[in-house]
């Protein structure tokens, strides 16, 4: 009548086999991790009222599924830009990825393009636009683009992207500075950098992380590595400074420069929306950078309706900030969205064991999607959006 679990020898097989969500993913990635390395990917800006609210706005969908529909088969499929996707969903850009784990972009773009969902590099990656194309083998390789003062830095890096193959440019516009993260001064890792005792304990205590750190080449913003002509001059004391507010006349830049699909990602309401289409944009990322950035800014969740009413059903529209669960995906879906993206999803994941860890995420995202798909009485993505707004109800405040 009882029957004792085997023993696993693999230690990472068995960390991630005792997580069932991503909030389990999230308390090994915490227990594995410097204080430093994870409140850089867990904290948001300020009071972090934006970062909470991403996630409770999301909450407060509640389903009301259709009864008596056969949903045996379920496609999740969709497409993105005329490409086909596995899931709604793509993976977000994320600055400074190996120092959360060694193995970094080019790990987890391959694993994107095992499970069939676009990956996105970050200008501030720790990759170049160059090696991530030559490793990856990924077909739907997205570029995300920082805009800098000194506007050749940007141009070349997408003239750089479209040379390797990239398929679609996204550009940052909540960035004009740096948005101020209390953790992160808490901790030291702040620009420029000043340890405490108390950081440099909580490092020492997480010797494995330190012996793959120390086994890895070193930490570097490879995209940015002589930026002026002068190599390693974007470094972590002095990014901040690079940082230039995106203007209408830098999106007619990025127009004229990039053939394919152009995106502009940030916290984009219904009037900037049009007007952004009306520029030539292809697509909308709604974000307000996971709460990292200004805060107190509304959740893109609650401004995707309208966005999409005021730019209509043509136009690729992404929203992320707070995706942490498949039926979040579904509530965006339902709600207009072509897609989710996620960054901290995937990076408690990374943190929580690997390249594994990444793919623990993904397969958990997945089954959750696809059984609330089930559970609402739709077979496709397709019928999830064309009847979202009658499967969903806000819950009042």
């Amino acid at each position: 009548m009882i029957r004792l679990e085997p023993f696993e020898r693999d230690p990472v097989r068995r960390r991630l086999a005792h997580c069932h969500d991503i909030d389990d993913l999230r308390r090994v990635a915490r227990r594995r991790t410097p204080r430093a390395v994870f409140d850089y990917v867990d904290g948001g800006a300020d009071d972090e009222i934006s970062m909470a609210a991403n996630v409770d706005a999301l909450r407060r969908w509640r389903f009301t599924p259709r009864s008596l529909t056969d949903v045996s088969s379920v496609d999740t499929a969709t497409r993105l830009f005329d490409r086909p996707a596995a899931l709604p969903l793509v993976l977000a850009p994320t600055g400074y990825t190996r120092m959360m784990h060694p193995v970094g972009e080019p790990a987890v773009a391959r694993l994107a393009a095992r499970r069939g969902v676009p990956y996105t590099l970050s200008t501030v990656g720790t990759t170049s636009v160059e090696d991530l194309a030559a490793i990856a083998g990924h077909p739907d390789l997205w570029f995300q683009l920082y805009v800098w003062k000194d506007r050749e830095t940007s141009w070349g890096l997408v003239d750089r992207a479209a040379a390797a193959g990239y398929r679609v440019l996204e550009v940052t516009v909540d960035t004009a500075v740096s948005g101020h993260r209390g953790r992160d001064v808490r901790n030291g890792l702040s620009i420029p950098p000043s340890l405490t005792v108390r950081t440099l304990l909580d490092l020492g205590s997480r010797p494995g992380y330190w012996t793959r750190m120390l086994r890895s080449p070193g930490l570097e913003f490879a995209n940015l590595i002589g930026a002026n002509g002068v190599p390693g001059s974007v470094t972590m004391e002095n990014m901040a400074d690079q940082f230039g507010p995106v203007t209408w006349e830098d999106i007619a830049e990025l127009r004229r420069r990039w053939a394919g699909p152009l995106v502009v990602k940030g916290p984009v309401g219904p009037d900037d929306a049009r007007r952004a289409v009306d520029a030539g944009v292809d697509g909308l990322h709604l974000s307000n950078h996971g709460g990292r950035q200004l805060d107190r800014l509304m959740p893109p969740i609650d401004t995707l309706a309208e966005v999409r009413a005021a730019v209509g059903d043509d136009v690729c529209v992404l929203v992320d900030s707070g995706i942490r669960h498949g039926a979040d995906l579904a509530v965006a879906v339902a709600l207009g969205a072509d897609a989710g993206a996620i960054g901290r999803a995937y990076l408690y994941g990374l943190m929580a064991g690997g390249i594994r860890g990444v793919d623990r995420a993904l397969e958990l995202l997945t089954a959750q999607f696809t059984r609330t798909l089930q559970l609402l009485g739709v077979s496709s993505v397709r019928e999830l959006r064309d009847h979202g707004r009658e499967l969903i109800r806000r819950e009042p405040a």
